[in-house]
């Protein structure tokens, strides 16, 4: 065996650039395979361990005000382990040396110790002193975003009174992970707090003593969670109860939530896309290999070698790649994981994250990215060493040439000697050069995804704050309101235009199907917050009638014509159907619109409104702030324009960082795949290259012949990788779409370019190369006759 090991060196030696190129197709593969599942097992693990240490509750419900003498009959129901009352309202907050609107949360827990359920992990200072009114704790990650510690002062504004807080500590909740305004996709730390104050200091402050507005609470082992809702709804309903709701429709966790199917895809789709080409290109590669070196085959059958130990030889050799490919690979994927931490520790405020590469996820990619060589390499190298020595060494047949049909069609002058040399070369080897066209395609496919992903983030991104939220400045008022508030806000210092709406929580049931939701009374013809139809076009909102986002219609399985279930879930609390009329076309969140009249009446309220849209000049800001501030009956104030820079934000640093991750390693598969085929047809064509320099052709004529051949193929290759490109697009948008946010299949012509100017550079630094070789060929070596 020592001789063929020796083989095995000499061929790894010589072949180093294809198998390089070979190993970075793998890597790629197994890169996207470590990273996603690092990332998968780190928050999975640091949410389960946060989770369990601080008792995270696992049902939610709230009411308007219920009586604390409801608690015995709410903890006998069936399935209910621990419950624990509380009181959560919004909060309007001035930070010194911030100018910008801020809102809030606030959250009560038992005087001077921690909640039985959602307990806080304390970063800094104390939880408030047994009664004391003044002290809060806040949220760590606003905190950091205003450089706060410990003792210093915050203003705000508790049920119209402003008065002045203390911190006490800073810490965090397993129930705020992700730390989002409740009308809000993103968070914004800088303008979004939630805090904790003492239950008799925060029900006194909201007229709330012996009352609670809210609850949270555990499950027995076994229980119904099904069958728990509905006994809390129906406890709750006459106290103003909104519908208890699982942890799956909490918002930090849902976020989450999304954030782990997101990566689950991601190790699943990804990897396997880039592990089929590699099977593909190995396939390729490994078969021409073996061809080239027929002869020596031959000749080591023909000295008694068995057909296993050649197998065994060029599985080594394809093995030997395939290792060097995990290697780069796990060693890639291990590095961008670590990257990956800070960003998720940015959005995600876990206590600690470690971000590890588990023994598994090391095997698994080890086993596919085996597998995917035994696959592409079995058939090449068991066809070759099944081959009788006598008819290996025998030299191939003389091709037979002749005329292919585009040869014909086109006129001999504009071909020339080169130009027929090269289309009957390829015409008399059509699986080889298909097989070429096919590799370069997918490559071209691949580079078109990831430049895809690029565009496609940007015009939604545009068209949900350019053409369907137009508004500068989105308030939200303590409890619905007469709408003569807006002739109040039309008034005020800088506003241009104000459009009220009224939002009110509901449940949509059609068939066995049931989403929570709110429902959206807006203007007939709404003008600062749009609703878009399939083509773009803004519409009218029908007179009568449900308007959903189709992602929505979607979950409930609801068309244009069927009706809808609707239980409303504030006030008395009706249960109504509504025709679904119309469907309109959002990028982000979901939505179930109708005229706000239709749902004051359905509300059996007068014209009541529950925030209003400002379109606002610019330079007067900071004088409607102040205006603002002074209004008792405004809950929170939300800036458009610092929603869309948060949005963009954590779109640039988690999408687009995989759309380039996609574009490098389809870039570096693109080269690998020129580069191997170029060289693996410079070895077969050797002695005819050789042979033409022989009769009289310049280098420059015979580069230009095989530098014709790489320039058809990858120019054939292009449109069919373009539809490639198009198919696996189309596949991770239907992959990647959720409630948070969806992708539009949006093909612009800097895709298209990208793609092909991708495949076409590699092309041409695979040109280079090969001339550079040619330049270096042995003519008298390669033309010796075969013994």
């Amino acid at each position: 065996m020592l001789t063929l090991d020796r083989k095995l060196h000499r061929d790894l030696w010589r072949l180093k650039g294809q198998a390089l190129a070979i190993a970075v197709v793998i890597a790629g593969g197994v890169m996207t395979l470590i990273l996603a599942v690092t990332t998968l097992e780190a928050l999975t693990g640091s949410r389960d361990r946060f989770y369990a240490s601080h008792h995270f509750a696992e049902v939610f419900a709230d009411a308007k005000r219920a009586p604390a003498g409801l608690m015995p009959r709410l903890q006998a129901i069936e399935g209910v382990k621990r419950i624990e009352p509380r009181v959560r309202a919004a909060v309007r907050l001035a930070v010194p040396g911030f100018d910008d609107p801020v809102r809030g949360l606030l959250v009560s827990i038992p005087d001077g110790r921690q909640p039985t359920l959602n307990r806080l992990k304390l970063l800094a200072g104390a939880l408030p002193e047994a009664g004391r009114d003044d002290q809060v704790v806040v949220s760590d990650a606003f905190a950091e975003a205003h450089d706060l510690a410990p003792g210093d002062p915050l203003e705000a504004i508790i049920d119209g009174r402003q008065t002045r807080l203390r911190l006490s500590g800073i810490a965090l909740s397993p129930e705020h992970l992700y730390q989002a305004a409740p009308s809000d996709l993103m968070p914004d730390y800088r303008r979004y707090a939630v805090l904790w104050m003492n239950e008799r200091a925060l029900a006194n402050a909201y007229d709330m003593e012996g009352a609670f507005n809210s609850l949270s609470l555990t499950l027995q082992a076994g229980a119904r969670r099904e069958d728990v809702i509905d006994a809390l709804d129906l406890a709750l309903a006459r106290y103003g109860g909104t519908g208890a709701q699982t942890r799956h429709d909490q918002q930090s966790h849902r976020f989450l939530e999304e954030e782990l199917a997101q990566q689950r895809l991601m190790a699943t789709v990804l990897p396997a896309i880039f592990l089929s080409v590699s099977a593909f290109l190995l396939n390729v590669v490994m078969g021409r290999i073996i061809q080239t070196q027929r002869e020596q085959l031959a000749v080591l059958k023909a000295f008694g070698y068995h057909d296993v130990e050649l197998a065994r030889h060029y599985a080594l050799l394809a093995g030997a790649i395939v290792l060097a490919g995990w290697v780069l690979g796990v060693t890639l994927g291990a590095w961008a994981a670590s990257g990956m931490a800070s960003l998720y520790r940015e959005y995600f405020r876990f206590p600690e994250m470690v971000f590890r590469v588990p023994a598994w996820a090391l095997a698994l990619s080890l086993g596919v990215v085996l597998l995917a060589a035994l696959t592409g390499t079995w058939q090449a190298v068991w066809r070759a060493v099944s081959r009788p020595p006598a008819e290996a060494m025998r030299p191939p047949a003389p091709a037979r040439f002749r005329k292919s049909w585009l040869e014909r069609a086109l006129p001999a002058a504009l071909l020339g000697h080169e130009g027929r040399i090269i289309l009957r070369n390829l015409a008399r080897h059509p699986a080889r050069a298909g097989l070429s066209v096919a590799g370069i395609a997918l490559s071209c496919g691949l580079l078109m995804v990831g430049a895809y992903q690029l565009d496609a983030v940007e015009a939604m991104l545009d068209q949900q704050y350019r053409n369907v939220l137009r508004m500068d400045v989105e308030l939200t008022f303590v409890d619905a309101t007469p709408a003569r508030a807006v002739g109040e806000l039309r008034h005020q210092p800088g506003v241009m235009a104000v459009e009220p709406w009224r939002r009110v929580p509901a449940t949509l049931v059609h068939g066995h199907r049931e989403v929570r939701t709110s429902l959206l009374g807006l203007e007939p013809m709404p003008q600062l917050r749009q609703l878009l139809d399939a083509e773009g076009h803004a519409r009218r909102l029908p007179e009568a009638g449900l308007t959903l986002t189709r992602h929505l219609a979607g979950e409930l399985d609801a068309r244009i014509g069927d009706t809808l279930e609707v239980a409303i879930m504030e006030g008395r609390r009706r249960r109504v159907r509504l025709p679904l009329v119309a469907l309109v076309d959002e990028p982000l969140g979901t939505g179930a619109y109708l005229r706000r009249e239709r749902l004051n009446a359905l509300m059996g309220e007068g014209p009541a409104i529950s925030g209003a849209w400002l379109l606002v000049d610019p330079g007067r800001m900071d004088e409607l702030n102040a205006a603002l501030w002074a209004m008792p009956g405004v809950a929170a104030i939300g800036l458009l324009a610092d929603a869309e820079r948060g949005i963009r934000d954590y779109l640039d640093e988690t999408l687009l960082m995989v759309a380039l991750i996609f574009v490098t390693v389809a870039g570096s598969i693109a080269f690998g795949v020129v580069y191997n085929d170029a060289r693996i047809a410079f070895a077969e064509r050797a002695r005819e290259l050789a042979t033409l320099q022989v009769l009289g052709y310049t280098r420059a004529e015979v580069s230009r012949i095989l530098l014709g051949e790489i320039a058809l193929l990858t120019l054939v290759a292009i449109p069919l990788g373009w539809a490639i490109g198009i198919a696996f697009a189309r596949l991770l948008n239907q992959a990647f779409s959720s409630d948070l946010y969806r992708i539009p299949l949006v093909f612009t012509p800097q895709a298209f370019g990208i793609a092909a100017g991708g495949v076409l550079g590699a092309s041409l630094l695979v040109g280079l190369l090969v001339v550079r070789r040619l330049g270096r060929l042995d003519r008298i070596r390669v033309l010796k006759a075969v013994e």
